[in-house]
């Protein structure tokens, strides 16, 4: 039996007024995802405890089969472990952002002109942050280069005692003031990165280009090293994880899984989503029981308030991944299970998460129902009546 996970990240949403009143999954053109809704099981389930953020990281523990409640450490230390970084129990990490905040004089005074400072390349902003690396590096803290605008620092010998530090999605055109981290060593790293990249040649270029320059970090995504139980001792499985962000890679160096890496992988609309479909299906034909296929493009979007990409990229992870993976192990004659869902709703109107129960589809080719005259959507499937309080449960009914 091979299990496979198509995590469509954010997708879930509200009416949006510009699509007819329809959220993306209702307007959106998905075949493949909808022949599944009408021969598999759809219900609604919760990912965020009430008293967690509504981020990916708690969101993707519970759709992994962690309990966020016992699992969760804090995003960076996930991030840190796909990128390599030793960490010591005594150390606190952090996401350092690349971000695009305003010109005003006074730092407190500055907005959130961009968190993602264009979508910056991951060359580009590597470099930038060598750069903060180079000039605030000290015994006690460091800085290392990640994926486009998600960098990371780790506070050597630190306990994690902060107050929450706001995520930089969640401020878009707002003043930062009240949203800077309480703690003076923090605040006075951000305000230094400030003069380090305002000037950057890097920058100076992408201003040349008509992009918005990368010129401070933020710092926020707190937390301290993860200890989960691999798949092969929680499950009995063996599998493989695809995605283009640290985070998620994380979540599967810590669960023992084997960690792809595709060229051409972005967490945005623009990925290499054939790339991806064919790296499931490798795995899958050599070995792996298991595949958990990550996109983001969905909830980047949201971010943004690009109404067309979050369509675009429902329908790209229909036409690209849904479709030929599920025709490959059809091909194969294998047996095979698949869980659809996202991880959290990225409503377009708020441009950040929430935690609100999400709309998920199991299909197992063995044991299909009756068909339906139904589609993937959120009220699809709350009319199912189906659901999953503990999130985390949700994985062992694919499994099961």
């Amino acid at each position: 039996m091979k299990y496979i996970v198509v995590l469509c990240d954010g997708a879930a949403d509200v009416p949006v007024e510009e699509l007819g009143g329809k959220t993306p999954l209702e307007y959106a053109n998905k075949p493949n995802i909808d022949k599944l809704a009408s021969l598999g099981e759809m219900g609604m389930v919760r990912t965020v405890p009430g008293n967690l953020p509504p981020g990916s990281d708690v969101a993707n523990l519970a759709v992994f089969g962690y309990d966020p409640m016992k699992y969760y450490t804090g995003r960076s230390p996930l991030e840190a472990m796909s990128m390599g970084v030793e960490l010591l129990l005594t150390d606190t990490t952090f996401r350092a952002n690349v971000v695009t905040l305003s010109d005003e004089e006074n730092y407190a005074d500055k907005t959130m002109v961009d968190y993602s400072s264009d979508e910056i390349s991951t060359e580009e902003a590597r470099e930038l942050i060598k750069a903060v690396n180079d000039a605030l590096r000290t015994e006690e803290y460091e800085f290392f280069g990640g994926i486009s605008y998600r960098h990371l620092l780790v506070w050597h010998n630190r306990e994690n005692d902060f107050p929450f530090l706001t995520p930089p999605h969640d401020i878009s055109g707002k003043v930062v003031e009240e949203y800077l981290p309480e703690n003076p060593i923090l605040r006075t790293l951000m305000e230094k990165s400030y003069e380090i990249l305002k000037d950057h040649p890097i920058n100076k270029n992408r201003i040349a280009r008509g992009l918005h320059p990368a010129n401070s970090i933020w710092i926020w995504g707190n937390g301290t090293r993860p200890d989960l139980d691999t798949y092969e001792k929680k499950f009995g499985i063996k599998g493989a994880v695809i995605s283009a962000v640290d985070l998620i890679k994380g979540i599967g160096v810590c669960a023992g899984l084997d960690v792809l890496d595709i060229e051409g992988a972005t967490g945005t609309v623009h990925t290499n989503f054939d790339g991806k479909a064919n790296a499931a299906i490798d795995a899958l034909r050599n070995g792996a029981d298991f595949v958990y296929i990550h996109l983001e493009g969905a909830d980047e979007a949201g971010h943004r308030h690009e109404i067309d990409n979050k369509v675009k990229a429902i329908e790209l992870i229909d036409e690209k991944i849904v479709g030929p993976v599920l025709k490959a192990m059809e091909d194969d004659g294998e047996d095979y299970a698949v869980l659809v869902m996202p991880d959290h709703p990225t409503p377009l109107s708020l441009m950040t998460h929430t935690s609100s129960p999400i709309p998920y589809i199991i299909y197992k080719n063995n044991n299909c129902g009756e068909k339906k005259d139904v589609r993937y959507t959120e009220k699809e499937a709350e009319k199912t009546g189906i659901f999953v309080e503990d999130g985390y449960t949700l994985i062992t009914k694919l499994f099961a």
